[in-house]
């Protein structure tokens, strides 16, 4: 077959296992820069035959990592050779080094005429594992380009490509962040779309569900049946069940599973059934949400501290663990959880121990999502405001100046 004849064929995908064989490597400039960490790791017996080098490549051969030889190309150099990348700016020498490689039976890689190579190097990319390699017949931005858009969604989890050998057991307890599906985190994402069974919280990203695959098992926590286990301990119960069965199991919670996420008491139930679980942080909704409504928890010369604290207990319940005198003393900001239907009482509390009744409030209603609203109000008319606007949970209240700083847009 003529060479151009050849040149008009797609070329033949290949992954090479260059692990202790000859890859000799001519030119020691930008491209022997950036292809030779790729043969590092690979393993490759690499000689490197230039004159001069690169300061990274001259570094690479002071590490060990390589074998520097330090002159030009001569014939010979390719002997026992298994793959050879040419990359000098000496034309001779390159046509003579693709000339000796043709005759010993290497593949060839040239820099500077791909139609007369060999071989062609693939825009590579990696991700938890998976090698991405892309051809693109001698385009090699659009390689570039597709390589990183495949590469991106591996990671972020909108390309699903699942483990079926050799997957670890267990469960990932991923917080899902405030409810905007953007905000989970890659890696979150990421184990979603490898997931054979989720168990989501209520106020998990439930957008996300959408996109899983027809396959994936989807479980509402607040409807597995509780029988005689508390409800806490059904869903412990239902997650050891899927993961003793060899499923990919995935807790998705909302916010942060260990921000009164009860995250805690799964790794606990989880670690005493044997089970590995991995804890995947999510974005709290206690500094998300009131960000996302224009109020910074912390601001200079306004707040230098922020606390958050569940308001599911009302204060003199016996219950309660929050010393809510000592929090109306401080002068920070305040992020109340769960305290919609408690506000009234709270805001009592805080004033009757010493916060200004006339404290700026804002309540911030499903925040980061489409439906997000914020209401404003002062501790003094805040239950008010609350039993007016209709506002339900899950909201966030946001007690201090902060919430008077920022543009009026914001409010």
């Amino acid at each position: 077959m003529n060479p151009s004849a050849a040149a008009d064929r797609t070329a033949y995908p290949v992954g090479l296992r260059l692990a202790g064989r000859r890859v000799v490597v001519l030119g020691a400039g930008q491209v022997a820069q950036r292809r030779l960490p790729g043969l590092i790791a690979a393993g490759a017996d690499i000689v490197l035959v230039s004159p001069s080098a690169t300061p990274s490549v001259e570094a690479m051969a002071e590490a060990g990592e390589l074998r520097w030889e330090r002159r030009p190309y001569r014939p010979g150099d390719l002997d026992g050779a298994w793959y050879a990348l040419i990359a000098t700016d000496d034309a001779e020498a390159n046509e003579a080094a693709s000339a000796e490689a043709e005759q010993r039976r290497v593949w060839c890689v040239r820099s500077d005429d791909a139609q007369a190579a060999t071989a062609w190097t693939p825009a590579t990319g990696r991700s938890e594992g998976v090698t991405v390699a892309v051809l693109t017949g001698g385009d090699p931005r659009r390689s570039a380009a597709v390589r990183d858009a495949v590469v991106e969604g591996l990671r972020n989890g909108t390309l699903a490509a699942p483990r079926h050998r050799d997957r670890a057991p267990g469960v990932a307890l991923v917080g899902g962040g405030p409810g905007d599906p953007d905000l989970i985190t890659v890696r979150g994402r990421r184990l979603l779309a490898e997931a054979d069974v989720v168990i989501a919280d209520r106020l998990g990203p439930r957008d996300l569900l959408d996109e899983l695959p027809p396959h994936v098992e989807v479980i509402d926590a607040a409807k597995i049946p509780y029988g005689r286990y508390m409800a806490q301990e059904a869903i412990n119960a239902a997650l050891i069940e899927h993961a003793r069965a060899g499923k990919a199991v995935v807790r998705l919670k909302g916010g942060d599973p260990f921000v009164f996420g009860r995250g805690m008491e799964e790794v606990e139930a989880l670690a005493g059934a044997g089970i590995p679980c991995t804890v995947v942080p999510g974005i709290s909704s206690s500094i998300s949400v009131p960000g996302a409504a224009g109020i910074p928890v912390t601001h200079r010369g306004v707040a230098h501290e922020f606390t958050v604290v569940s308001g599911h207990v009302a204060p003199g319940d016996p219950r309660s663990l929050v010393d809510w005198p000592a929090l109306a003393r401080l002068r920070g900001t305040l992020v109340l959880l769960m305290a919609v239907e408690r506000i009234g009482a709270i805001a009592d509390v805080l004033v009757e121990n010493g916060r200004d009744p006339l404290t700026p409030v804002a309540v911030v209603q499903e925040g980061t999502t489409a439906a997000q609203r914020r209401v404003d109000a002062t501790l003094a008319t805040a239950a008010e405001v609350v039993a007016a606007e209709g506002i339900r949970p899950p909201a966030v209240i946001v007690v201090g100046d902060v919430v008077a700083v920022g543009p009026a847009q914001g409010r």
